[in-house]
């Protein structure tokens, strides 16, 4: 999948742009605060119908307009084209596929899985489970399609059992027990999968950045599993009923990175921190391509803040290898260092929310 013509419409300080990216490397320059993370932002906007720099839509959409509207043009690996759109106004949302309008956000973001670096990516490793959670997910989502639905009945389940704790209504509780319990298990059994598949793949690439022995990654399935998943909801009901909500289960699975079975964020450098997460977000695009033949796009927000000199060269010879679309942005043209060997990019510099080729 590569976007062919963006289209983007009262985006922050982008009023009205539209651009032709390469389909393969784009480079993206300009001052602090030009709209360089802007367009980044946008695109991700696009895919995933929410923005990475602010929960809230309202702040992102253009003060002079009532809404923000992102649209491109892609071709898809079998050489089909889609049209995809996306509106938002800060209540309402509309997506557009090949002009149906509603279309899901899963249907978006099938059709344009994207992975996202920036200056706040090493907290995947360094803050709560949530965040972990929610980029395993997005693995197991792409590498299949019957996840997403055994998800959601799952959080149906979940949804439905915790009010019956919350109401203390327990006559019911077996039934519900049961369906968290059948769906809880077939979660479970996805993500553990996909981490079995994912893990040679994150290690060949962190290879290319850091010498690093020991590594594993491994499964924190959200309960206690020595025990049937079925056994600990019925331990854990009088403290569920105490508190009005179900501790075990799924909904608090995480995963841990281990180096000699040590968690590797309690005793890596800031450097090695960044170039682990960095890898464990290519590992997923790769494997996205190697599993589905679907090539995801890479957006990474403020280069040189990322990545030391050697570094930056050593990724941007990964990413021209890997034929994926690319969108990088850094304040200056020296900051991507000797481009002489990279074969195919674009150039754009922005500059008050104006976005030109160089």
């Amino acid at each position: 999948m590569s976007l062919l013509k963006l289209d983007i419409y009262g985006v922050r300080n982008i009023q009205k742009e539209s651009i032709v990216p390469s389909p393969a490397i784009n480079l993206i320059i300009g001052e602090n605060a030009s709209g360089k993370s802007t367009l980044i932002e946008a695109i991700f906007i696009l895919g995933r119908a929410k923005s990475f720099r602010s929960s809230a839509i309202k702040s992102v959409i253009n003060f002079t307009q009532n809404h923000l509207v992102v649209s491109a043009q892609t071709v898809q690996e079998n050489g089909s084209h889609l049209h995809l759109g996306i509106q938002l106004d800060g209540k309402n949302i509309e997506i557009r596929i090949n002009q149906q309008s509603k279309q899901k956000r899963s249907d978006l973001a099938y059709a344009l899985p994207l992975q996202l670096i920036h200056p706040k990516s090493y907290e995947l490793l360094d803050a709560g489970s949530q965040i972990r959670r929610e980029f395993l997910d997005w693995g197991v989502f792409n590498n299949d399609q019957n996840f997403l639905p055994a998800w959601r009945k799952f959080k149906k389940a979940l949804s439905q059992r915790n009010a019956l704790l919350k109401t203390r209504r327990l006559e019911q509780i077996n039934v519900w027990d049961n369906e968290l319990v059948y769906y809880g298990t077939i979660v479970d059994s996805y993500r553990q999968q996909y981490l079995e598949k994912f893990k040679p793949v994150f290690i060949e690439i962190i290879g290319r950045f850091l010498a690093l022995d020991g590594l594993d990654l491994r499964l924190v399935s959200g309960w206690d599993t020595a025990k049937e998943f079925s056994r600990v909801l019925i331990e854990d009901q009088d403290k569920d009923l105490r508190y009005g909500f179900t501790h075990s289960g799924p909904h608090r699975g995480d995963f841990q990175l281990l180096v000699n079975n040590r968690i590797a964020k309690d005793f890596v450098s800031r450097g090695q921190l960044k170039l682990l997460v960095m890898s464990l977000k290519l590992a997923q695009v790769q494997l996205l391509a190697n599993e589905q033949s679907q090539t995801g796009c890479i957006l990474i927000d403020d280069f040189a803040a990322e990545l030391d000199v050697v570094n930056r060269a050593k990724l941007l010879h990964y990413l021209s290898e890997m034929a994926c679309q690319v969108f990088i942005t850094a304040t200056e043209t020296q900051d991507f260092g000797d481009l002489s060997q990279i074969k195919n990019y674009k150039m754009f510099h922005v500059e008050h929310g104006t976005i030109k080729p160089v």
